[in-house]
């Protein structure tokens, strides 16, 4: 797939408009906000000048509210009234530090205690004087992005999703699909060092069957709402999207440079992702057919199989998991990614034999990985490694 360009005339004359459209807004304003269990939350709200829609951003996880704040202005020049906040553990938010938390810590907060502070988050922002209740607008960058998809499972005034660079589970994946009045702006770039994000967007996107979504593109820029420090213009984009799909008037959402990802990809995607792990022993007997006829490239997408795996395993479908990781190590022989993920499924499945195996098949292939940056190598020497440790211990 040939690398896209953001092409800047397509959105010369939305720009134009927005700027014209501009107002001046009130300057934002520190808000504090109190969860159910006591934890105090530091928020930042961006108020219009009139009243109009209402949009709640979740940070990225590497980051924290902050990172927004080129957006939340465009928004509120924009007419539309913004919240964004420090997740607990993040800024200026209280909570014990994320990074000091153990990741079985860090998984438990993210997904038992952060749904609950999204919706006192989001509570505050309906009561606000100005806000329009029936028309909210929700962005998510990585970790935000699976919040803001539950976000708008659980209230239908969330009309449009914006989301940067960050994965949804199986459940938001068929939401997204299903969900034909809810228009998403999708965006990622090539540089980004947590992996090839561009394709997992580019994926969310083509769920989408409103014509109204939109999918941006980039060769660099980094990961999530960083890409607003290298891409001045992005998001003006996004706010000219959002005003657009607020006030129903799609015909004016932004044109942007990304396409829907290959109808052979969507397919063979939804063939494995079959429970039981019947469609992935059909995906790879296909895979041993094109490699035969020497078109094995670009067979399947590295990442999104990936996902699918873990996703599996969560659903307590090992068989699946196994079957679907399997397929993933057979199209990727040389990334040790695959196989230290195949070892958590052999593990999850109690076939231990063939999790230490793949453990350090994985750790032996980091010696010659050149295409895995070095945080993404030491984040799966860190998870072989630990197997090995686990599977190798004496039994007491």
């Amino acid at each position: 797939m040939p690398v896209l360009r953001i092409v800047s005339f397509l959105l010369f004359a939305s720009l134009a408009s927005l700027a014209c459209a501009a107002q001046q807004a009130p300057s934002p304003r520190m808000v504090t906000l109190r969860t159910t269990d006591g934890t105090i939350l530091q928020g930042t709200y961006f108020a219009a000048a009139t009243p109009g829609p209402g949009v709640i951003l979740l940070h990225q996880c590497n980051q924290q509210r902050k990172l927004w704040d080129p957006l939340g202005e465009a928004l509120a020049s924009s007419g539309m009234n913004v919240l964004t906040f420090d997740f607990r553990g993040f800024g200026e938010s209280g909570g014990t530090p994320f990074d000091k938390l153990t990741p079985d810590e860090q998984d438990r907060i993210e997904t038992q205690t952060w749904p609950g502070d999204v919706e006192v988050a989001y509570k505050y922002l309906l009561a606000q004087p100005g806000v329009d209740r029936g028309r909210i607008g929700a962005g998510g960058a990585s970790c935000g992005v699976a919040h803001s998809i539950t976000l708008a499972r659980l209230h239908p005034e969330v009309k449009s999703l914006a989301l940067l660079a960050g994965p949804t589970d199986r459940q938001g994946r068929l939401f997204l699909r299903s969900s034909k009045a809810l228009p998403v702006f999708t965006a990622a770039a090539d540089d980004d060092p947590f992996g090839l994000q561009v394709l997992s967007m580019q994926w969310l996107f083509s769920q989408s069957a409103n014509p109204a979504s939109r999918f941006a593109h980039y060769a660099s820029g980094g990961h999530g709402a960083e890409m607003f420090a290298v891409h001045k213009e992005l998001p003006g984009i996004i706010a000219s999207w959002f005003l657009a799909t607020l006030t129903n008037h799609p015909e004016r959402a932004p044109k942007t440079n990304g396409t829907a990802m290959d109808s052979q990809f969507l397919h063979r995607l939804e063939l494995i992702d079959q429970p039981g792990g019947g469609g992935a022993i059909q995906a790879a007997k296909a895979l041993s057919e094109a490699r035969r006829g020497g078109a094995e490239a670009a067979f399947v997408p590295e990442i999104i199989v990936n996902q699918l795996g873990y996703e599996h395993i969560l659903l307590g479908d090992m068989k699946g998991a196994v079957e679907i990781l399997k397929l993933n190590a057979e199209t990727y022989p040389n990334s040790p990614n695959v196989y230290d993920s195949l070892s958590d499924a052999y593990l999850a499945d109690g076939q231990k034999d063939l999790a230490l195996q793949n453990a350090k098949k994985a750790v032996e292939l980091l010696a010659s990985d050149s295409t895995d940056t070095e945080e993404r190598r030491n984040g799966i020497r860190e998870s072989a490694e630990q197997k090995i440790k686990q599977l190798t211990a004496p039994r007491p």
